[in-house]
């Protein structure tokens, strides 16, 4: 017999497939894409966007059946969020210099620094982007499904299986490359709700942090700035994924020990 805060996460991600798979279908047939075939950046944002732009109506229903607000979830709209997410962006962006400074020390990627002139034009439109895409993921598994499990189950157990459905869904999108980044994302899924923890049940540091890692690699990615040295896949991440190497376990381990100091100075 399932529990009560199993029955209503299912329920959640029950009705937000439902409602979007129509949608999906008819978008994917719009942008030309089908089943086999592999998303094009701008196909998966189409589809992205059409996923996400359900987000708010699926969290305000359940919020009014279960007799939540969104403090609750951890989205507390006081100025104190703005600040931990200024803090989050700089201490992901930080742990981004640190692993690709150490790339570049054991000559594991190599930069194109001509192509810096395409990054300017980049930063805010990606900036907007990351804030928006990582708003509805932290409230989705840092805010409702870790709040709703954390009410049957110990701390670690809604850590623990908030971030695995976080990881799992995932493959929704290019299976064989989000494969081998499983194990990341679920460490992931771990730093965020550890960050929640350290900013005292507000989603802001987690916001934060999550935005600054999708800022960072999608504008080293989007104006070309790095190539991976091809023989070192396990270090660097395999299919040029971060997450699926060293690199990015090393990153989220840093990012997590800084973590657990702040919460020591909290």
């Amino acid at each position: 017999m399932l529990d009560t805060s199993w029955l209503k996460v299912l329920a959640f991600f029950g009705v937000w497939a439902v409602i979007w798979l129509p949608i999906a279908f008819v978008v994917s047939r719009l942008v030309g894409w089908q089943l086999n075939q592999t998303l094009i950046p701008k196909q998966k944002l189409i589809l992205l966007a059409s996923l996400y732009i359900l987000t708010p109506l699926i969290v305000e229903w359940k919020i009014k059946v279960e007799n939540l607000s969104f403090a609750d979830l951890g989205l507390k709209l006081q100025p104190s969020i703005l600040i931990s997410i200024i803090i989050g962006l700089f201490l992901s962006l930080a742990s981004l210099t640190i692993v690709f400074t150490l790339e570049s020390v054991f000559s594991l990627v190599s930069w194109h620094w001509q192509n810096s002139k395409h990054l300017l034009p980049l930063l805010v439109p990606i900036l907007c982007l990351s804030l928006v895409v990582s708003l509805v993921e932290e409230l989705v598994f840092r805010g409702y499904t870790f709040s709703t499990l954390l009410i049957d189950y110990p701390y670690w157990v809604a850590a623990t299986v908030s971030s695995i459905i976080f990881a799992l869904l995932h493959l929704i999108w290019e299976r064989k490359e989000t494969l081998p980044q499983i194990p990341g994302l679920w460490l992931m899924g771990i730093v965020l709700v550890e960050a929640r923890l350290v900013d005292e049940g507000s989603l802001g540091l987690a916001w934060g942090l999550h935005a600054g890692w999708i800022w960072g690699l999608t504008c080293i990615d989007s104006a070309q700035l790095i190539t991976y040295t091809p023989s070192n896949k396990w270090l660097t991440g395999i299919n040029q994924q971060p997450l699926a190497g060293v690199a990015g376990i090393f990153c989220l381990m840093f990012t997590g020990i800084v973590l657990w100091f702040m919460k020591g100075f909290h």
